[in-house]
């Protein structure tokens, strides 16, 4: 099909978790879909994610848009290949002040209609006894779940196929032009282009800034019920959100083979992959502070990972700035596993002229425009 043309209704550029589920909500809309991908389906950040869908409050936007996601995650509770796991999130308070703000936090997430209490001490031991002793206690979010991403990709673009979407696989957006974008083969494909390709984003979109911030997790050897819910510390969001050039905070997940996953650093100054030895030991030791049998147990192996990070940490959701049919969904930095459906949701809604569900103005990238 070299040098020649097809048409589409929308073309999906970047088949990790969010394009592939805006390429999934158009084509259930009866859109003649095209999904364009150089590598795997489910790769790049989606294949190295924790995958825990959880609602961050910090940001009232933010919240809004994980709230609406977590809500379009339920669907895939039964899902075996999701690997959905319904293990609740318990974050962690070191002292009575961090207590005292889970109090706020608990108010802002009912707000959003998410359920959660606070746990004094022995509640938080009970539920947890791996846990050091000497925490003042914690919050609980029940129905916060976990999923394994790349599979999850895979599944809504085979779904997305099953209804006539046409994947380019191993074939790369190489520019985008007025009504369409052009492929490394010199195909052109004509039609809405939405760009989903994360930290690749300036590639195509030069305009809108985006920085990678590079990540560690460490997954073990089965220890089946030595912890039962995903665990995180309360300041957890000021190494997420913060801009110190490298951060770790405690956070463990439980994953439904009885392995343990555990994280998490943050580095926006490191452009390679390569694992950094000081920086997992850095990451380890927090996370022993909390769980100190972690030390004991048998690592299988050490990865990393790039989050793809806006100036403001909001995704850009939306119509690219001064362009006619380009739209965006990327940006997501850790979220984007949690807030994938709903930023589909919203996208196609604004590409079909229908106002979202929530409010899209905090996403719009128009706002690197002012």
């Amino acid at each position: 099909m070299s040098g020649s043309t097809a048409t589409f209704d929308l073309i999906v550029v970047g088949a990790g978790i969010v394009g592939a589920s805006c390429a999934d909500a158009a084509s259930a809309e009866g859109m003649r879909v095209a999904i364009v991908e150089p590598g795997p389906i489910g790769g790049g950040a989606t294949a190295a994610a924790m995958g825990h869908l959880v609602a961050m409050d910090d940001d009232p936007a933010e919240l809004a848009l994980a709230s609406y996601s977590l809500g379009l995650w339920e669907s895939f509770a039964d899902l075996k290949e999701a690997e959905f796991s319904r293990c609740g999130t318990l974050w962690v308070a070191r002292d009575d002040r961090e207590l005292a703000a889970a109090a706020a936090r608990i108010a802002r997430l009912k707000a959003a209609d998410r359920d959660a209490r606070l746990l004094d001490a022995a509640s938080l031991h009970e539920l947890e006894p791996a846990l050091v002793r000497g925490l003042a206690g914690g919050m609980l979010v029940e129905r916060e779940a976990v999923v394994y991403p790349p599979r999850v990709a895979n599944h809504l673009v085979r779904r997305a196929q099953s209804r006539g979407t046409r994947l380019f696989a191993g074939r790369r957006a190489q520019a985008l032009y007025r009504g369409g974008v052009q492929l490394d083969d010199d195909t052109r494909l004509g039609g809405p282009v939405l760009v989903a390709t994360g930290c690749a984003l300036p590639d195509l979109l030069p305009m809108l800034p985006m920085r990678a911030r590079k990540g560690h997790l460490v997954i073990t050897d089965r220890y089946p019920g030595l912890i039962r819910h995903q665990l995180l510390e309360l300041g957890y969001a000021d190494s997420a959100h913060g801009d110190a050039d490298s951060s770790v905070a405690f956070n463990v997940q439980p994953r439904p083979t009885g392995q343990i996953l555990i994280g998490s650093s943050r580095e926006f100054q490191a452009n390679d992959a390569s694992v950094s030895p000081s920086m997992v030991q850095r990451m380890l030791e927090r996370s022993f502070a909390f769980v100190p049998r972690l030390r004991g147990l048998q690592a299988l192996r050490i990865w990393t990972g790039f989050r793809p990070t806006t100036p403001d940490g909001r995704p850009y959701l939306g119509a690219v700035p001064g362009a006619v049919d380009q739209w965006v969904a990327a940006g997501h930095e850790g979220l984007g596993v949690t807030t994938a459906l709903g930023s589909a949701k919203l996208m196609i809604d604004l590409i079909q002229g229908r106002r979202p569900a929530i409010d899209p103005a905090p996403y719009s990238p128009q706002r690197m425009a002012a």
